[in-house]
Order: structure tokens, then C-alpha cells, then sequence
């Protein structure tokens, strides 16, 4: 793994707390060359002196209209080459959809929008190099839908099928993509998202669920789920019916509210 990402440049975006931190931390023990994404500065310029590693801090709101063609922009005019992303940025909040329609496009934005357009901007010339990586964020939310965490399930689905189908048409061509489908994980998500401490309490430790990531990127493959557990679960969805399955989801929900 250490040779993948050793003297390569990875931006890894909402990289100020959570997985994005934590991957930034073994990224630069590793000796990768980090651009560091996030809203919070201080935060970010914090992480960057922890890195032990050359760092870049860019503080970019990619939830803002037209940010990530603007932080793309920014890249090339600098003459910046990435050459591995990590699309961590995102967020949800759990309640009923009629009671956050508007904050929902906003989800739509950053968890889709943000990340397709960031992979269409860096993708082709990593392509074109014949080497380079994409690693996607996705969530064991992708696997089944999830009332009253509807549209955030939803964004999750899509990064999941949109990575799959990248890996398959990225093939043999020296380009990896892959997807993260952690379960809960105690970060600062839970915070955001109106669920309650020990809703994550069942799940892997940041650090356990980063590291997957990047082992999992390293090594070309296109769907990774950490965690005995989360993997039974994601196996399951294949075969439950679809009213069982939104039951389950909900349920899921509930036990955090």
C-alpha cells in the first residue's frame, strides 16, 4: 500500500475531521504529498502540521454552487497533478423528508454533485498518466433505501453505483476506483445528522474504517465494507424484500434518534 500512494499527490476533500482526517494521517506517514480540502481552515492548517508530510490546505466549500469546478480550476492554473482522489466530503441528517426538502438539495449538491464533478475534472488525466485513483465515500446506507434518512441513502446509492461502473470501464487502463461502504462510525457526522452517540457505538473505530479505504484502493477494489458486520448486512440487502429491507432501515434510524 505504502508504494501506491509514496511521493503521489492525493486531495482528499472534507479532510478537517472523520475519515477524511484520519486518512490524511496515514497518507502522510505513507509519504504522500497531501491537498487537503475542507470548509475550516484552522482545522484544516492543524491536521496539515499532525501529517508529518508536505500539505497543502485549501479551504473550499464544495457544497457552494459551481465549488468544485472552482477548486478544479484553481488546481490547474497552479499546475497542481493529483493523482489520487479521495471524495470524502458529504453529510445527512436524519427526520422526514417534508421536514428538510430544502437542506436535501443541498445533500444532493455535495454528496453527488460535488463528487461527479471533481472525478470528471481529475479523472482524464489520470487516464491519459495511465496511473492514478479515485476513492469514493459511499456508506452501508447505499445498499437500502432508509425513511427518514431518505435522500442521504439515496446520494449513497448513487456514489456506489457510479464508482462499480468506473472500476468496471477503468479497467486495465492503470486507474483504480473504488467505494467505501463503512457502517456507523463515530465521527462528527453524528453531530450533524441529529443521531445520537450510541448509534455508532456497533461500529469500527475511524482509524480501522480509513485504513480499509486505503488498502482497499490500493489494491483495485471496486466495493470496500469494513467490518464483519456491516459486510453480513450489506450481503443481505441482495436477498430481503423491499418492504422488509425499508423496515430495517428505519428501524436503524429510529435506534439513533
Amino acid at each position: 500500500m505504502r508504494d501506491y500512494y509514496a511521493n503521489h499527490t492525493v486531495l482528499v476533500t472534507g479532510a478537517s475531521s472523520g475519515i477524511g482526517r484520519e486518512m490524511a494521517l496515514r497518507l502522510g506517514r505513507m509519504g504522500a504529498r497531501l491537498l487537503l480540502v475542507a470548509r475550516r481552515e484552522d482545522a484544516l492548517h492543524a491536521l496539515a502540521e499532525e501529517c508529518g508530510s508536505e500539505a497543502a490546505v485549501i479551504a473550499h466549500d464544495l457544497g457552494a454552487p459551481g465549488a468544485a469546478d472552482a477548486l478544479a480550476d484553481r488546481l490547474r492554473q497552479s499546475g497542481e497533478r493529483v493523482d489520487v482522489l479521495v471524495n470524502n466530503a458529504g453529510f445527512g441528517f436524519a427526520g422526514p423528508f417534508v421536514a428538510h426538502a430544502e437542506g436535501a438539495v443541498g445533500m444532493v449538491d455535495l454528496n453527488v454533485r460535488a463528487l461527479t464533478q471533481l472525478t470528471a475534472r481529475l479523472l482524464p488525466a489520470m487516464v491519459e498518466r495511465g496511473a492514478g485513483g479515485v476513492l469514493n465515500v459511499a456508506s452501508l446506507g447505499g445498499f437500502l433505501p432508509i425513511p427518514h434518512f431518505a435522500v442521504y441513502g439515496a446520494t449513497k446509492a448513487y456514489v456506489l453505483s457510479f464508482t462499480e461502473a468506473l472500476h468496471t470501464e477503468l479497467r486495465g487502463s492503470g486507474v483504480h476506483a473504488s467505494a467505501l461502504c463503512p457502517g456507523p462510525v463515530a465521527t462528527g457526522f453524528g453531530g450533524r445528522s441529529g443521531l445520537k452517540d450510541r448509534y455508532f457505538d456497533v461500529g469500527l473505530p475511524v482509524g480501522a474504517v480509513a485504513e480499509a479505504g486505503l488498502k482497499g484502493l490500493a489494491a483495485n477494489k471496486a466495493r470496500v465494507v469494513p467490518g464483519w458486520s456491516t459486510k453480513v448486512a450489506a450481503f443481505a440487502t441482495r436477498f430481503a424484500p423491499s418492504g422488509f429491507a425499508r423496515r430495517v432501515g428505519q428501524k436503524a434510524v429510529d435506534v439513533g434518534r
